[in-house]
């Protein structure tokens, strides 16, 4: 017997992004006040925002659906989620940034006094960035959706810039353009999949910009629009998210951008890019479940290739940056195997990096913050002067590796059982030795900027201490999350077991 959803009238899904999106104007008119105002606005907001994510779940789970402005806002159990994530990463990396911006050369790669007068600019890019990935994930409608991502782009790309010199404004004129590009095949497939849904005659024009309405009617779209449909949003959305062979601005937008921005760069916003893809190409999954295939193909490629190339690379940052486009590969693979146990693990696996990627970005960012070096080859022996940081990282790297009884290990054995179930015992093999390849580049990583020998002669004139106390909190719970959720994953099931049922086309 189906669970009954009651549809609700409700202003939080307007809330959740309204109000980062007022704070960050209220930041940029409040630029000439104190720097107490702008952090302290941001903290607020974004707090906020993770606070109406919680109270939106509590009533997901109850059984509602909430709706806003007739049906143009929608949250079910996987926007709920989505606001929790982003709202939560936004707030941690919001916390994390309230030293890391004040010293000299972090914010800005000029003295203390441009540091200063940027620094509103910011954080109210910061808010506008929360507020269009939250409102991506609220809106029902096919073109917001589109809107949503792009706008996205221009706030985040802006953010990549930051620095605005010769290589941050390269860094971030390669990430808009690529970006720019790679979204617009995801208008061409929103803008299709509109006109294929008012042409079946099933649904009028207006309700063939709903998402929840085109699901119903998108067994008559002919096979061939279908798949074209399929491909243009894979291609515009995956590139967002991604994806292999569409991220080449990854590494580069992670390496230019300040710290928190890459926090949120690769903790929130390649998977609100990412629920873009899976809530608009699940609506086919029932009537072609020949994507299935395609996808964990896809999944599998991008697996191997992002952890191949970290394994080649000396910079902290972009090392991680390639290692995100691997960890991308899981969550697709989950996703796209279109049953209940694969959409389970794939979104687990969402929630998961989120945490330990947020986890390992603050960490390199407090290296940088203490050293001002980020090659591994020029680090060593930082165990003894940064405790905190060498222990969030390592607990990190087993996270992201898969290596029990944390996180990252509950969400990859639900892949693994996914793929076993569905008879892709090939694709396991892949995901096994991609982990394995995981686990070498950061745990080699760790050892060698933590424990290895000191090396070069920067670092020998240094005398480093830990971070301040407002930078390792957030790692400290995020390490924490990474323990909590890997010896109770039963913990968030409630939620993740009706978001995967959203996207789910084979029961439980």
């Amino acid at each position: 017997m189906s669970e009954q959803i009651v549809t609700v009238t409700s202003s939080l899904p307007a809330a959740a992004f309204l109000v980062p999106l007022a704070a960050g104007a209220l930041v940029f008119l409040g630029r000439k006040l104190q720097r107490a105002f702008w952090q302290g606005t941001a903290l607020l907001a974004s707090g906020i925002t993770f606070l109406i994510g919680l109270r939106m779940s509590g009533q997901v789970l109850s059984g509602a659906v909430l709706t806003t402005w007739g049906n143009e806002l929608r949250v079910d159990a996987l926007s709920a989620l989505m606001v929790v994530v982003i709202g939560g990463g936004g707030f941690l990396a919001t916390l994390y940034s309230v030293r890391y911006v004040t010293r000299p050369g972090l914010l800005t790669r000029a003295g203390a006094e441009a540091t200063a007068r940027r620094m509103p600019t910011f954080y109210g890019l910061v808010l506008w960035f929360l507020a269009t990935m939250v409102w991506g994930c609220v809106t029902n409608n096919i073109v917001m959706l589109y809107v949503a991502v792009e706008a996205t782009t221009l706030t985040s790309g802006l953010l990549v810039a930051f620095y605005w010199d010769r290589r941050a404004l390269e860094a971030g004129y390669k990430y808009l353009m690529l970006l720019t590009i790679g979204i617009t095949f995801a208008l061409l497939g929103c803008v299709l999949l509109y006109a294929s849904a008012a042409a079946t005659g099933q649904i009028d024009g207006g309700k063939a910009l709903l998402i929840s309405e085109v699901r119903h009617v998108a067994h008559l779209i002919p096979a061939g629009t279908a798949l074209l449909i399929v491909a243009f949003l894979v291609i515009g959305f995956g590139t967002k998210a991604g994806i292999a062979p569409f991220h080449p601005w990854l590494p580069d937008a992670h390496a230019e951008a300040p710290t928190p921005v890459s926090v949120l760069l690769s903790g929130v916003m390649i998977k609100m890019a990412m629920y873009a893809l899976a809530r608009t190409v699940s609506i086919f999954y029932p009537n072609w479940p020949q994507l299935t295939v395609f996808a964990v193909a896809l999944g599998t490629f991008t697996m191997v290739l992002g952890i191949v190339i970290a394994l080649t690379q000396d910079d902290l940052k972009r090392l991680l940056a390639y290692s995100s486009v691997s960890q991308m590969g899981y969550v697709l693979v989950g996703l796209g195997l279109g049953t209940y146990l694969g959409c389970y693990g794939g979104l687990f696996h969402l929630l998961n990096h989120a945490i330990y990627k947020a986890l390992l970005f603050m960490c390199v960012g407090a290296v940088i913050y203490a050293t001002g070096i980020r090659k591994v080859s020029e680090l060593g022996g930082l165990a003894r002067s940064m405790p905190i940081t060498s222990a969030c990282f390592f607990l990190g790297a087993l996270a992201i590796a898969g290596f029990p009884p944390l996180n990252g290990f509950m969400s990859k054995l639900t892949v693994y059982l996914a793929l076993a179930k569905a008879g892709l015992w090939w694709a396991v093999v892949i995901a096994l030795a991609a982990s394995v390849l995981t686990m070498v580049v950061l745990v080699r990583a760790a050892y060698t900027v933590f424990w290895g020998s000191p090396q070069g002669a920067a670092l020998a004139q240094l005398q480093v201490r830990e971070v301040p106390v407002v930078m390792w909190v957030p790692m400290v719970i995020l390490a924490g999350a990474c323990v909590v959720l890997g010896i109770f994953p039963q913990a968030p099931f409630p939620l993740l077991d009706k978001a995967a049922a959203v996207l789910a086309t084979v029961g439980r």
